[in-house]
């Protein structure tokens, strides 16, 4: 992954574990909780807790976990990723809360039927947990498969939203 040269972040907390936020001057760029997979190495980017998306972002994401909020409404930047990746993750916006899709179904709403290992590892790479919800993504025969999270977050955030 690639991040803009004017990322900045900030620590929170959540049920399910602390988490960093980063924003550029385009938006949100990465969501993501302190263990999990792909997380990038955040320790030369500016902490900047006053930064107007970080603070909107940790105030969105507490009211998402205390149940008031059941959408985001966040500039995002996702050009940390490639073409590809970015469609999936624009395509995983599309999910409602409370759904859940397949890698497949996902390929095929992209316009590439087939490719679900593909799409697989584009969601694992998704920079926005939570906030582009790559949760909501199952195998094909609805298993809960794979969260660079663990999949015991992945179980909570469905069960939040209704989806177990």
């Amino acid at each position: 992954m690639k991040f803009d040269s004017s990322i900045a972040c900030t620590r929170c907390g959540s049920p399910l574990g602390p988490m960093i936020a980063a924003a550029t001057t385009r938006g949100l760029a990465g969501l993501w909780f302190d263990d999990q997979r792909h997380l990038p190495d955040s320790s030369a980017w500016p902490q900047q807790d006053d930064h107007p998306v970080l603070r909107a972002a940790v105030a969105q994401i507490t009211e998402y976990f205390r149940g008031t909020r059941t959408a985001f409404d966040l500039p995002l930047d996702l050009q940390g990723g490639t073409a590809f990746q970015q469609s999936v993750w624009r395509a995983l916006l599309a999910i409602p809360r409370g759904d859940t899709t397949s890698y497949g179904a996902l390929g095929h709403r992209i316009g590439l039927a087939g490719a679900a290992r593909a799409v697989g590892a584009a969601v694992g790479r998704n920079p926005l947990s939570i906030v582009v919800p790559c949760h909501r993504v199952l195998g094909a025969n609805g298993s809960l498969t794979g969260y660079a999270g663990g999949l015991a977050r992945k179980t909570a955030l469905l069960r939040l939203e209704g989806a177990m």
